[in-house]
């Protein structure tokens, strides 16, 4: 057993100074805030629990910064993503998503949920091992020092049942009986779990969803929902629905269902989501990037949806951008302040974020829970002055003030890593683009 005396630690109701945790075997064996111990090992600086990314697509790292030379939408970006994807194969695809996932650990995020779809050869073949992408998935998170959800992607159309084409073959199993074929040989691990994802309404067609429904049960299950207009003008020319309406009528709008993005919702979209108790898996700085919209959080959650937060293209990786994203975009939205307060947000990040991907046991700096701790810099040139409380950690802070991060027991980052995070991303991102 290992102790701990943190400076100042966030546990779930306000911050608490001189909290001495134990750590056993990766879990929070005590937690005593107020504590004057004679031999813990002291962490300065402002503490919060490991950060949930709920919505994350590892390979498009690679297009950070290369799709602002000119104007367009969310479609002609989308062309863009193709070219990378039709370029990956397992060794690249690992050594890519293990340097993100290290850009996420020193950001201060110790699980992510992967939303995956490059599951075969880029001409549909599936690899002799029909899950080595997915694989190299799991290996990458590892190696990273983080846990991962995979949720493993049903796509079989290009949209509304025309049949995939270009890129989009090597993301579809055929049809929803081989997807389950090849995900149910996937084996959960210490650090990985296995979960399930509908791309969109317009990758897999209405008669396929029952099937989907059937195997999911109560795993997590994500989908990409109403991000743009189109989809949603599509979907009612295919079938007199909204998305999301579509989706609860096949039994796939539940408590263990995040609607990734929730952009463009009509009212009756919103009372299904909240009347469920779904997550809605919000991607603020990526939604800005793609023209995306700004989404209903707060009428999201006053129905009853829990918030969590991705970083979906990782256009950035700050989930503390993420946080006050939500609180600005609202703000801009309705031209009025005040919409989520820092618990609320840090709860989304934190709690809830972990258990929309099956982690109820992470998110808290509590007894039993897995020990997770993010290490905040409170006096520099971004926190310095600003209360040195959640306030500070939501609407100050930002990755670069992360200073050690700790996953289940183990300390998996500090701000010395940053340098050599870089040059391994630079390095695999130019053998990708060569």
């Amino acid at each position: 057993m290992t102790a701990y005396l943190l400076e100042r630690a966030w546990l779930g109701d306000r911050f608490h100074d001189d909290v001495l945790v134990e750590v056993e075997d990766g879990r929070f064996a005590s937690v005593t805030p107020d504590s004057d111990p004679p031999r813990a090992i002291p962490v300065r600086g402002l503490v919060v629990p490991g950060l949930a990314n709920t919505h994350s697509h590892a390979f498009h790292r690679a297009l950070r910064g290369r799709t602002q030379r000119e104007r367009g939408t969310f479609w002609t970006w989308r062309d863009q993503m193709y070219d990378v994807a039709a370029r990956l194969d397992p060794d690249t695809y690992l050594a890519l998503a293990r340097a993100t996932y290290r850009e996420m650990a020193a950001a201060g995020i110790t699980c992510v949920g992967e939303f995956h779809y490059l599951h075969h050869q880029p001409d549909g073949t599936p690899y002799a091992d029909p899950n080595e992408m997915g694989l190299a998935l799991v290996h990458a998170a590892r190696e990273a020092g983080i846990r991962i959800t995979l949720l493993d992607t049903v796509y079989l159309s290009s949209g509304f049942g025309a049949a995939p084409e270009g890129a989009q073959v090597r993301y579809s199993d055929g049809s929803v009986a081989s997807w389950v074929d090849r995900v149910d040989a996937l084996v959960e691990g210490g650090h990985a779990r296995v979960g399930a994802a509908v791309h969109s309404v317009r990758a897999v067609p209405a008669a396929d969803l029952d099937a989907v429904a059937a195997w999911v049960g109560d795993r997590p299950l994500h989908v990409h929902v109403s991000e743009q207009v189109a989809e949603n003008d599509a979907c009612l020319a295919a079938y007199d629905v909204t998305p999301t309406r579509l989706l609860a009528d096949h039994g796939l709008v539940g408590p263990t269902t995040s609607l990734v993005h929730a952009t463009h919702l009509t009212d009756d979209d919103v009372t299904l989501i909240g009347g469920a108790r779904a997550y809605a898996a919000f991607c603020p700085t990526t939604e800005r990037d793609l023209g995306d919209g700004v989404g209903p959080s707060r009428r999201l959650h006053d129905a009853g949806a829990r918030l969590t937060l991705g970083s979906d293209s990782h256009a950035v990786i700050d989930p503390f951008e993420e946080m006050r994203a939500v609180e600005l975009d609202e703000r801009l939205a309705t031209q009025q302040r005040g919409h989520w307060t820092a618990q609320e947000l840090l709860t989304a990040a934190t709690t809830d974020g972990h258990a929309s991907l099956g982690w109820v046991d992470a998110g808290a700096i509590a007894v039993g829970q897995r020990a997770d701790l993010v290490v905040l810099d409170p006096a520099s040139p971004r926190t310095a002055g600003t209360g040195r409380d959640e306030n500070t950690a939501v609407f100050a802070a930002a990755a670069e003030d992360v200073r050690r991060v700790m996953a289940d027991g183990r300390w998996i980052a500090d701000d010395g890593d940053r340098a050599a995070i870089g040059r391994e991303l630079d390095d695999v991102i130019g053998r990708i683009r060569t």
